[in-house]
């Protein structure tokens, strides 16, 4: 029979684990929004340089597994970075990978014929996707971004290999200190489960906003 009672005496091992995760994936979806924009554009760019890097740099963060980018990340640097540092900027680099994309299809979505009408008003080509395309097409996709959150905070459980206190490394401390192998579990599983729905709920209400205001 399932037995939860050692909640009472680590229950703030859960919330700080769960305080941290949103902190985590709050940076790195910041960042990889970021990143993901300039990667966007890079890839939307005439020039062959900027596009070329943009898609090797993509196809390969996308390509790899997240488990092998932390780890180059954590131990491959020649700058020491600390677990949590590391983890951030992990996460940041795989999210901008796939923000990225997110952007593209963004940017692709708004009719060809915004940024021609654009030109031939005088505004040059990075100015037309300053203030006419890019605000269009960031607008389309916030529910998208919104779903990338939830993304990484399920995929930062990854970073407690490294030893950063998010809810999974709480976790395994829990059940080594209970020795109970499967409740900790239930928990970090009930927890991840109300973040996610809760942001979920929280993209789709922003979402039916977005489609009033149009």
């Amino acid at each position: 029979m399932l037995d939860f009672s050692f909640v009472n005496k680590y229950y703030m091992f859960f919330l700080i684990g769960a305080k941290n995760t949103v902190v985590i994936a709050a940076f790195s979806v910041v960042f990889g929004v970021v990143l993901g924009t300039l990667l966007g554009l890079m890839k939307h760019s005439k020039i062959k340089v900027l596009k070329f890097f943009a898609t090797v740099y993509i196809e390969f963060v996308r390509g790899t597994p997240l488990l092998v980018q932390l780890f180059i990340i954590y131990y491959g640097l020649p700058i020491n970075l600390s677990a949590v540092p590391a983890g951030i900027v992990a996460l940041t680099l795989n999210s901008g990978a796939y923000v990225a994309e997110i952007i593209r299809a963004g940017i692709e979505a708004i009719d060809k014929g915004q940024m021609e009408a654009a030109r031939s008003l005088g505004m040059t080509h990075v100015n037309a996707m300053r203030h006419i395309i890019l605000p269009q097409a960031i607008k389309n996709i916030l529910p998208v971004l919104g779903n990338e959150f939830i993304t990484i905070i399920k995929e930062s459980s990854i970073v407690s290999v490294i030893g950063v206190p998010e809810i999974m490394y709480n976790a395994e401390t829990v059940r080594g200190n209970t020795f109970k192998p499967f409740e900790p579990l239930v928990v970090a599983a009930v927890i991840y489960f109300v973040l996610t729905y809760s942001l979920s709920k929280l993209v789709n209400k922003v979402e039916r906003r977005l489609k009033e205001s149009d």
